[in-house]
């Protein structure tokens, strides 16, 4: 399955959506009267939170003399800028200049473009296209039941989006990459993998999956068994992972990325899980082994974002068992153009496969 013509083609990133939410900090890091400095794809902000404790995004550039807003503070509900003290409010618009007699008219062009902002499920979201009311809303996590322990962690991948998405979801390569960690590529069992792709999302459902052989599957289930198991992708940028082995141990993870630049990511992750085991003992033998996973992963997207820009282009052959980033690709391209499904709920593709696990 080719993604791409068989020559290299110059790289053009699939991270520019217009009229999408994107995460840029979680909720507690946004402080009263401390503005924080953000880049979504490419494009410099700053967000803040006002006195009343809305969140707030704008272009991080005054409109007076070019200096960046980030550095200045708070003052009730406006962004005052460290230079000159020309303050901004959440729409952009200047509303006071220190100094300037007479009344001051907002509305006649001294402001910066503006981006709307949400606080949803611990995040701030901020919508990617300026000065317009969204037409969507921001992704809703999944409420966290009774019993379960929640982590929440941020992390940085020196990759794409389409790479980073496609590595959180990609279970071929945790056999080799991940070796001995969460599988082996030793021992393999058949198994069915159904692939269903919506009009805003695709998920693949593997049945009849033994338990991960590695020592974090040991960890989660010590008596093995059959697992349960769904990869999803949502647009734009959601990557979620979920197990369930018998009805006592489950295991949810679910990744919101920020497009920063066209070869870094951020990503903020939520993991939610319920064992059998007390959550405040596992989870802190769960940790080394995640970071020491992930550690293995930014290794690897840096490797391919090098070799990425040093052939000018990215060039893809897939198989059956590349199931998820080949419609990741082709949601997050649609996306771009601007093409949306009229029912995205509606079921536009499945197809099932075997496949060694």
């Amino acid at each position: 399955m080719r993604l791409v013509p068989p020559e290299t083609k110059p790289h053009t990133s699939v991270a520019r959506l217009e009229h999408h939410w994107f995460p840029v900090c979680f909720s507690h890091e946004l402080k009263a009267r401390r503005p924080l400095a953000r880049t979504l794809a490419g494009t410099p902000l700053v967000v803040f939170r006002t006195a009343s404790g809305e969140p707030a995004a704008l272009l991080d550039r005054c409109a007076h003399r070019n200096v960046p807003l980030a550095p200045g503070k708070v003052t009730g509900e406006h962004l005052a800028c460290s230079y000159h003290g020309w303050e901004f409010d959440k729409a952009g618009r200047c509303q006071h200049v220190p100094g300037l007699c007479g009344d001051l008219d907002p509305e006649r062009g001294r402001r910066v473009p503006a981006h709307a902002a949400r606080d949803q499920d611990g995040l701030v979201w901020v919508y990617s296209t300026a000065d317009v009311a969204p037409v969507r809303e921001p992704f809703r996590f999944p409420a966290p039941g009774e019993g379960y322990t929640v982590a929440r962690r941020e992390v940085f991948a020196p990759g794409t989006m389409h790479a980073t998405l496609e590595n959180a979801l990609d279970v071929p390569h945790t056999a080799f990459l991940h070796g001995g960690l969460f599988r082996t590529a030793k021992k393999r069992s058949e198994i069915r993998a159904v692939l269903r792709r919506f009009g805003d999302r695709a998920e693949v459902e593997y049945i009849g999956e033994p338990r991960p052989s590695g020592l974090v599957g040991r960890l989660l289930s010590p008596s093995g068994g059959i697992v349960t198991h769904f990869d999803r992708f949502f647009l734009p940028g959601i990557a979620q992972v979920e197990y369930r082995i018998g009805d006592e141990n489950h295991f949810l993870v679910t990744s919101a990325c920020c497009p920063v630049r066209d070869f870094e990511t951020r990503m903020f992750a939520v993991i939610q899980f319920r064992l059998r085991l007390p959550g405040a003992l596992v989870r802190p033998l769960l940790e080394p082994f995640a970071r020491r996973i992930f550690a293995q992963d930014v290794r690897a997207l840096a490797q391919q974002s090098e070799v990425i820009q040093r052939f000018g282009g990215e060039q893809f052959e897939s198989t059956e068992l590349d199931l998820l980033g080949p419609q990741i690709w082709r949601l997050l391209k649609a996306a771009e153009a601007g093409e949306t499904a009229a029912d995205p709920d509606a079921l536009e593709y499945e197809k099932e496969i075997r496949l060694l696990a």
